[in-house]
């Protein structure tokens, strides 16, 4: 076991309905990860986050367009694989304008 520091990591994924799951679950579970809902999983690794994405490009076929976003205590969020989408809930939050004048 090595002595040296243990970093905590949270791993939200998303490899789409073609995407290769059994390869990302062996790799999750050589990593002891824990489940923390849908698509998210956390374990410690003495790994930089930087070495952690090299380890998951080798792991996952980056023609599938897997979305990786890899999270650290220290170093906060960031897709290690894949980018942002436009989000579901977008517009969800929008007033529509009834044409009516308020009082102030």
């Amino acid at each position: 076991m090595s002595n040296k520091p243990q970093n905590r990591y949270w791993i939200s994924y998303d490899l789409g309905l073609s995407g290769d799951y059994e390869q990302l679950y062996a790799w999750l579970d050589r990593h002891g990860a824990k489940e923390c809902g849908t698509s998210i999983a956390t374990f410690l690794s003495p790994k930089s986050r930087d070495e952690v994405a090299r380890e998951l490009k080798t792991v996952l076929d980056l023609k599938r367009n897997p979305r990786i976003y890899v999270i650290s205590m220290k170093t906060g969020g960031k897709f290690v694989l894949g980018r942002r989408k436009v989000a579901p809930w977008t517009g969800y939050a929008q007033v529509l304008d009834s044409g009516e004048e308020r009082d102030a």
